[in-house]
């Protein structure tokens, strides 16, 4: 039996475990990572959309409300430094955001740099540039777009992430605006087994090397029962057989 006041004690110590808090920067889509670590872990998490994920990475003063212990950000970002880790995840296509009544948009193919002579460029997303200043910046651009004037550029998953129905996103082959990446991003101090085990889930790692040590010992105790219980069925027929009288 568990002995009076240990139940107490045991929730106030579930309760006071910290969750590990994930920002993800606008237009990734990192449902299935969240889904599988939790499963995995038996962990919950916390997830924070953002628009400039790495903000809520601040430590002291500058932290804002709800800091996260890691953000999915768009790289590269010369605010991280040599006090982050850096794990990079994926490439990100180029894109631009064309009127949905334009030549581009009926015909719904990738469009090669120049084809984009002399149309008006309402927006060039620049790698490194303020996150969430960009975001907004290109809001403001896709509406115009919208209106049927000019293409904004940026990288293809944000451009699906923010255009309404009058803008099409299409890929932009031979950009010459700088390539983006997707990757983790965390303060080394906050380095730990829970942000080990995030990362290695979003680098594809399997079952069995993201649940641990002590997840194989388990495995290993199982297998070992299932043996003996084979072995112990083997020798009861065995035994059944020698002592079976004959007709």
């Amino acid at each position: 039996a568990v002995p009076e006041g240990c139940w107490s004690l045991m929730a106030q110590t579930v309760a006071s475990k910290p969750m590990l808090t994930i920002a993800f920067v606008t237009g990734t889509e990192p449902g299935k990572w969240f889904r599988r670590y939790e499963e995995l872990s038996g962990n919950r998490l916390s997830t924070v959309p953002s628009t400039d994920p790495f903000r809520l990475l601040a430590a002291g003063e500058e932290a804002e409300t709800g800091q996260a212990d890691i953000a999915l950000m768009r790289l590269p970002d010369p605010r991280v430094g040599d006090e982050h880790h850096v794990v990079r995840l994926y490439d990100e296509a180029s894109g631009v955001a064309v009127p949905k009544d334009s030549i581009f948009a009926e015909l719904g193919e990738a469009v090669a740099e120049r084809d984009l002579d002399g149309e008006i460029c309402n927006f060039t997303y620049v790698p490194g540039a303020d996150s969430a200043a960009s975001v907004d910046e290109l809001r403001a651009a896709l509406q115009v777009v919208a209106a049927n004037v000019g293409v904004a550029r940026a990288p293809l998953p944000l451009l699906k992430a923010l255009s309404k129905k009058q803008v099409v996103p299409l890929e932009l082959k031979g950009a010459a605006d700088g390539e983006t990446q997707i990757g983790l991003v965390w303060r080394k101090e906050r380095d730990a087994e829970d942000v080990q085990d995030f990362v290695g889930v979003a680098k594809g790692r399997t079952v069995r090397s993201s649940r641990g040590r002590g997840s194989e010992e388990k495995r290993s105790s199982a297998n070992s029962r299932i043996r003996g219980k084979g072995k112990v069925h083997r020798e009861h027929s065995r035994n059944r057989k020698r002592t079976r009288r004959p007709h």
